[in-house]
């Protein structure tokens, strides 16, 4: 799961010296939240919608729409974008990508080739796509999750109880017990033969079946 794989290509980008309306107006139409600035090919800032709004002047403020007009006027991206930018690489693994939104409290990546061009960016919307994709949720069947000791092997032993139905997804993560012994929870999905009989399978399996 790459990057590119998921990512929108060729964004809608603006200028440094962009107006922050015009910025504003191109998010408001294209529903967009963040817009890569460029000054020709090279990637110099990132504005978002929250930024561009609280550049505006307060609704509590004492100048004339004169002067409102042409204060807006003369507010351009460049004195609002945040630099330096935090990036994605295009092969980089999705989790990683996802990882440094949350590190760094971003909900998008401008995406970068080999030569350091940028040639996509990468959302939360995006990792929330790949998330679904992942589990498996549009191709249906029965999803268990099962609760089995924190040790090699497990996973083999739940896959020998979904036997004979196809598992489409697995993901996995560690607990511990109330008695502080590590535990492993692995969220399954399985479709065809024998799916609905696959928690049956499992509890005869001497596996713990959450659902």
């Amino acid at each position: 799961m790459l990057v590119s794989d998921w990512m929108t290509k060729g964004p809608i980008t603006v200028t440094p010296d962009t107006p922050v309306m015009d910025a504003l107006k191109i998010l408001k139409e294209r529903g967009f939240r963040r817009l890569p600035v460029m000054d020709g090919d090279r990637l110099v800032g990132i504005t978002t919608r929250k930024d561009l709004k609280d550049a505006m002047p307060s609704k509590a403020t004492t100048l004339s729409v004169w002067e409102l007009n042409y204060l807006l006027s003369k507010l351009t991206v460049s004195e609002m974008m945040a630099r330096p930018v935090i990036t994605a690489d295009e092969s980089e693994h999705m989790e990683d990508a996802a990882l440094r939104m949350q590190e760094y409290g971003v909900g998008g990546l401008p995406v970068l080739d080999g030569s350091g061009k940028m040639t996509g960016i990468i959302t939360i919307t995006d990792v929330l796509r790949a998330f679904i994709d992942i589990m498996g949720l549009k191709e249906g069947g029965v999803r268990l999750t099962l609760d089995m000791p924190d040790q090699p092997g497990s996973l083999a032993r739940a896959a020998d109880a979904a036997q004979p139905s196809n598992i489409i997804s697995v993901a996995t993560y560690g607990h511990r017990d109330q008695g502080g012994q590590p535990r492993r929870r692995f969220v399954m999905r399985v479709t065809g033969e024998g799916a609905r009989e696959a928690r049956t399978r499992a509890r005869e399996a001497g596996i713990d079946v959450l659902e």
